[in-house]
Order: C-alpha cells, then structure tokens, then sequence
C-alpha cells in the first residue's frame, strides 16, 4: 500500500502537460484546456518541482521539450489513455448516454435528432444536461458527457472531437412591439440601432463571440451591447418595456407576452450569415469524442 503514501502527479498536471506538449506554446495549451494560462503554467511548474526536473526548456519565443520531458510525454500519454479506456468501460456497463444540451437550443425542435433522443429518453438510458458551450466541451473532454449539443463549432479541441453539422435555423430579432421597425417583416439592424442588444460574454462562447464582433465593428453604424441576463424570461420581459433587443434562434421564439415581438432580419444582414452563422442562419453542431 506504499503507492497511498507516495506524492503523484495529478491527472490534471498530466494533462496540461500533454497540452504543451502537444502545441510547445502555453497560450494555445491553455485555450486547449479551457482555461487562462497562469494557472496552466502554475500546474507545469509543479510538476517540475515534484519531478525535481525541467520538462520545457521555454525562451520568448518558443517552448521545446527537454530529454525527460520527451520520455515523460511517452509515459504521461499511455497513462492518461489507459485511465481514459477504463473510464469509458464503466462508462459503458452503467448503460446510459450521457448527453449535453446547449441552454440555447431545444432539441426538440431538431427533426434529425428528436426521435432517437426521445427513443432513449423513454427506456430510461439517457442523462441530459443543459449548460452553456463551454461547461458542455469541459464534461465532454473529461469523460463526463457521451455526447455534447452545441450551437458553434468551437476553435478548441479539433483533435480530440468528430464534429457533425446537424441542421440550420434563421436567427430571429426578439423586439418590443411598439417600435417602428416591428411594423416591418423584416427588419434591419440599422432600423433598431437605438435599442441597446442584450449579448453574453466572451467566454461563454468564444468563437462565436469573435465572429459576431468582427461583424460588428463592421457596421457603418454603432451598435450597443448589455449584459444578458441568465434568465431568458426576464430579458424578454425587459425587451417587452423597451429595454433591449436580442438575437434568438428560431425554436427559441415561442415565449409571447405583451409588448413582445419576433421578426425575421432584413437580407442585407442575411448575408453575414455565410462569415459567422449569425444573422442569416444559425445552427447545431453535434460533438462526440475521438476514440
């Protein structure tokens, strides 16, 4: 029983390591794991100090791995594979899929998914989880989800998740009732530039937060955005006295309340769609993980 009282590398310091590794640069490694950097660097740097070694032998402009942390990385890789396999054996004698939701879609509405989800749903083989792109990404890469439902493709983890397009859906603008524009079919974002957007932060998606602010600073014309409340229910509330506007998939739009309208966007803003999904057409992205 000596391996109880030995000090050991968390797995969490095995895996930021692998992430350097991998990319030999600390900001890509940290945007891999979803985190900031410092506190990546804080888990290299003890290892190092537990392993009595240097890993990375790093200057200002490149990080390479040094003899030991060649041969550590060989090590460090099978380990963490061997737990990821035994894992997902457990995984798979408890007989349930776990499945991640994205708070902003309803899957409901998702012809090409609904059934099967259902299907499992009904014989009892299913957890689901609504939370945001992030938290979903976050289970899924440390084996917490099976699959994960998403809204934008993220820029992390390309080798360690199969992506699948799933469908696409318009973006609707949610507006108060007794503004002009709402007398309109479609509407333009220059036609409701005096109402502030509710938008989320950055980290709650960060790639189609990028995309949709370079879009932005495009416009001919400033666009003010406030923090959007967590509760979907008070913000349309307040966009029904005036508050605000927001842009909503299309499935979303079934919450009708006085003072409260949904329109479609006007053509001349349909056509960022094909630069960001935004607001010509938004979708779903299913993601499983790389065997």
């Amino acid at each position: 029983m000596n391996y109880l009282n030995r000090k050991l590398p968390t797995i969490k310091q095995l895996q930021c390591f692998l992430a350097v590794a991998h990319e030999l640069n600390f900001r890509r490694a940290a945007e891999r794991m979803l985190m900031t950097q410092p506190p990546l660097t804080r888990q290299i740097q003890c290892l190092e100090e537990m392993l009595d070694c240097s890993l990375f032998t790093r200057n200002t402009h490149q990080v390479y791995l040094t003899e030991v942390g060649v041969q550590f990385e060989k090590q460090a890789r099978e380990l963490i594979n061997q737990l990821g396999h035994l894992v997902r054996e457990i995984n798979r004698e408890s007989c349930t899929v776990k499945i991640g939701i994205t708070r902003t879609l309803d899957s409901s509405l998702i012809p090409s998914i609904y059934p099967a989800f259902k299907l499992l749903d009904d014989t009892n083989v299913i957890s689901s989880h609504q939370l945001i792109s992030k938290q979903l990404l976050q289970m899924l890469g440390s084996g917490k989800l099976d699959i994960a439902l998403v809204g934008e493709k993220p820029l992390s983890h390309l080798q360690e998740f199969s992506f699948y397009w799933l469908y696409r859906e318009p973006l609707m603008l949610a507006l108060p009732s007794f503004h002009p524009a709402s007398l309109n079919d479609r509407v333009s974002l220059k036609d409701v530039a005096d109402l502030p957007l509710y938008w989320f932060s950055r980290k709650a998606n960060p790639g189609f937060y990028g995309k949709c602010e370079a879009y932005f600073q495009k416009l001919p014309f400033p666009l003010k955005r406030i923090p959007k409340p967590d509760d979907s229910l008070i913000m349309l509330a307040n966009i029904a006295r005036g508050k605000g506007m927001a842009l909503m998939p299309q499935s979303m739009c079934v919450s009708m309340r006085k003072g409260l309208c949904y329109r479609k966007l006007d053509k001349s803003d349909n056509d960022i769609g094909y630069y960001c999904h935004f607001c010509g057409i938004t979708g779903s992205f299913i993601i499983l993980r790389k065997t």
